[in-house]
């Protein structure tokens, strides 16, 4: 299995560009900006099938093809590296090991839609990644890949690197693009869409960390090469990050379609001290769990995990063993999304702390009949209601753990104590 986005980390000074470009870093952007148009570039990440791994899934190259190449106005790209979401650190280790090549795609993406101004929005709280890719981007304006005139092509580009504050609803494109225009994190209505209203009302292509970083390989190897790794509509390789209950935690990349109770039990080590599985969130902990028995015949791509019932999110692989209180795993999930709900949107702000408060008395003992039944239904009067889909992230894995673990839920409830921990 060649590894395309993993294959610099373990190279020494991975993260400076003396080593980036020792392993060929910039080769694809000198490709690009020498002999290809920036439709060609579009046509060639089409024909890659890569889709966005921000969680969305949305095809790359359709995205930059919305983008209008007669408006008047400046176009942008900003690269979302507001990695937040429970579970997920996988692009943190590209940020700390190879930020040549986030600036890398980054440029190529902005190429392709003739943009000359880029941004990196990275979480707040990452503060030694922004410090690394600070680092990178001087190096690589002092190198010429960055400013005027690259390559002597005659296309310029400046990058700018943003720290966010450290809320989780600026990993949503529209509440990011609010926060980098100095406002409030707050998402906007679609449509109109970024590729037409975007930063500042103007053209913009938002791509995840991951996304980008993919762009360098499929340019210099070929779209036919990536296309051919991977399902019919999961196309190239995937990053996973592993959690919770497993022997060998970490960031994986696999290819589309990789059986996942392989995975687990093989890659990753399986669950230590002799303990059974009892259930994995497989994307984050937006996405809804799946019990162990619900894994036979389940493959690592957007389509396999949506026909199991959930969905591949952000790659964050959250392993729980039968130890495991799913009502307090539920009630701390859900305290996390009352938490960083941005209160725009009723449904939400108000479900949110209602799903929390409920899961909290259940979780202690002092639930009462009925409470399982108003969260499901608090949670399907979120669903499909928000501007954003913070909402869905939030309603979807409470309606999840109910559904998936319901006995638990209900023994919590007629025994007034946890009847896991308990045995």
């Amino acid at each position: 299995m060649e590894k395309i986005l993993l294959r610099n980390v373990d190279a020494p000074d991975s993260h400076t560009i003396g080593a980036y470009r020792s392993r060929g870093g910039y080769r694809a952007l000198e490709k690009v900006v020498r002999e290809m148009s920036p439709e060609r570039l579009i046509d060639e990440i089409k024909a890659s099938g890569l889709r966005g791994r921000g969680g969305a899934g949305f095809p790359t190259g359709m995205k930059w093809g919305f983008v209008p190449k007669d408006s008047p106005k400046p176009k942008y790209v900003v690269c979302n590296a507001d990695e937040s979401e429970p579970g997920t650190f996988k692009d943190r280790l590209l940020i700390e090991k190879d930020p040549h090549s986030i600036i890398e795609g980054t440029i190529i993406a902005a190429y392709a839609i003739r943009s000359h101004t880029a941004f990196i929005y990275i979480r707040g709280e990452l503060s030694f990644g922004a410090k690394v890719l600070g680092r990178a981007i001087e190096e690589a304006v002092a190198a010429g890949y960055l400013g005027k005139n690259i390559f002597g092509a005659g296309y310029d580009i400046d990058l700018i690197l943003h720290r966010g504050a450290g809320a989780y609803i600026c990993g949503e494109e529209t509440g990011l693009l609010s926060s980098l225009e100095g406002g409030k994190g707050w998402p906007k209505v679609k449509p109109p869409f970024p590729a037409t209203h975007g930063l500042f009302g103007c053209p913009t292509v938002v791509n995840n960390v991951e996304t980008l970083a993919s762009l360098p390989w499929i340019v210099e190897r070929g779209a036919a090469r990536y296309a051919a790794i991977g399902t019919e509509k999961s196309k190239g390789t995937k990053l996973f990050s592993v959690s919770g209950h497993i022997r060998k935690p970490g960031v994986y990349e696999v290819d589309m379609g990789y059986p996942f109770k392989k995975f687990l039990e093989e890659d990753c080590g399986g669950v230590p001290n002799g303990k059974k599985l009892k259930g994995v969130i497989p994307g984050g902990a937006s996405m809804p769990v799946l019990r162990a028995d619900e894994l036979d015949g389940v493959t690592m791509d957007y389509e396999s995990f949506q026909a199991a019932g959930t969905l591949l999110g952000s790659g964050g692989v959250i392993v729980m063993d039968e130890s495991t209180c799913m009502v307090r795993s539920a009630w701390n999930i859900s305290r996390f999304f009352a938490h960083e709900s941005c209160g725009q949107c009723s449904p939400c702000r108000e479900g949110c702390h209602w799903m929390e408060k409920i899961f909290r008395r259940v979780e202690r003992g002092e639930g009462k009949a009925g409470d399982l039944e108003l969260i499901l239904s608090v949670s399907g009067n979120i669903m499909g209601n928000t501007i954003c889909p913070f909402g869905d992230a939030a309603a979807m894995p409470a309606a999840a753990f109910i559904k998936k673990f319901r006995p638990e839920f209900d023994a919590h409830i007629a025994q007034k104590k946890c009847t896991v921990s308990a045995s």
